[in-house]
């Protein structure tokens, strides 16, 4: 069988990669792809790379021509997938890359971005344990998918072993992260401008704001424990650092060892929950990654080491923040939702050099 798809966004970084993973899906036909200021242009003028794609031509965003699709991909910034939801409920299979459909808490939405607040939907990283299982379980014939922040999944998928096997104490987690500024968007902003961020790094949302924070603590809720984790039992400092890289995070999360647990608990906690998976890769005892090693690659590299000297776990997590962190786990859960291979259309390989 074969899927008809729209992908709205189309112009920008999110809705590019959409397409360029969806171009070699055997299973998916983009038919639509829509914008907003870009409507009505040639769509390999704002995304030249994809060659396969030239005869699409962007049209505007409404529920009317969206509607009509097997699946349809939202790559909008947040507060605006909310208003097209609604309108889509005959469409069988809804996908959407903003924010606006994946935090289960009012107070959270309200805190963290505002505006109106919209049902949770299943969340799109397959590999992260919830509650004795993986979210991959949940996704199964899902008609609705909230796919991940790229940062918040990085630093869940490296700590969610951790508090699953109560090996980690969750109240003192530190993330530090080196981010690309595709994870910002394509809109034009002063403060991404290349003559501003070569050849510097940049801290931003410094202090416990950054809009990630409440997805990170949602997924460490979900991922349980030996006694179960309250939401008041996850405090996370966590700051993002601007760095010249078009593409990638490295994310560095660290948490105190839980009391008895020993080095060979800890480890085995990530290698009982990812040895399986293909798309998240524990490296050998004394590896780390770089984000060199994922781009464009659906893949979250990890590796992790104990500092018994500090009494703290320590994992670094690569990923490229549009592909894995983003439009792969989306397409990696659509392939789940509709039960074809996960792998479909994706690939464990980055580009190199």
């Amino acid at each position: 069988m074969t899927y008809s798809v729209a992908v709205s966004g189309a112009s920008g970084y999110a809705g590019g990669e959409i397409l360029r993973l969806l171009a070699s899906h055997p299973d998916i036909e983009i038919r639509t792809v829509t914008a907003h200021s870009n409507a009505g242009q040639p769509l390999i003028d704002h995304q030249p790379h994809l060659r396969s794609l030239g005869h699409l031509t962007l049209r505007e965003t409404t529920p009317e021509v969206l509607s009509g699709h097997d699946i349809v991909f939202l790559a909008l910034p947040h507060g605006q997938s909310g208003q097209y939801t609604d309108a889509l409920g005959d469409t069988p299979l809804v996908i959407d890359a903003g924010a606006d459909h994946r935090l289960e808490s009012v107070a959270d939405w309200d805190r963290f971005y505002g505006g109106d607040f919209h049902d949770p939907w299943v969340y799109g990283v397959p590999e992260l344990p919830v509650g004795g299982g993986k979210q991959r379980e949940r996704l199964v014939g899902a008609a609705r998918i909230a796919a991940p922040g790229c940062n918040a999944s990085t630093v869940s998928l490296s700590l969610a072993p951790g508090v699953a096997a109560g090996v980690i104490d969750p109240t003192d987690i530190v993330s530090v992260l080196a981010v690309g500024p595709s994870g910002a968007g394509r809109s034009l902003k002063p403060h991404l401008l290349a003559s501003e961020i070569l050849g510097t790094a940049n801290p931003y949302a410094v202090g416990g704001v950054h809009r990630h924070i409440p997805e990170i603590r949602q997924a460490l809720v979900n991922a349980g424990g030996p006694e179960g984790t309250a939401a008041e039992g996850i405090r996370i400092s966590f700051t993002p650092v601007l760095v010249p890289m078009a593409r990638g995070i490295l994310a560095t999360s660290t948490a105190p060892i839980a009391p008895g647990a020993t080095d060979g608990d800890i480890r085995a906690a990530w290698e009982a929950a990812y040895d399986d998976e293909t798309f998240v890769q524990l490296l050998p005892e004394g590896r780390f990654p770089r984000t060199a090693d994922v781009v464009g690659a659906n893949t979250a590299l990890l590796g992790l080491a104990i500092d018994r000297a500090a009494n703290r776990v320590v994992v670094v997590a690569a990923v490229d923040n549009l592909a894995k962190g983003t439009a792969g786990a989306a397409i990696q859960s659509m392939n789940i939702a509709l039960g074809l291979p996960e792998d479909r259309g994706l690939t464990v390989n980055g580009v190199a050099p």
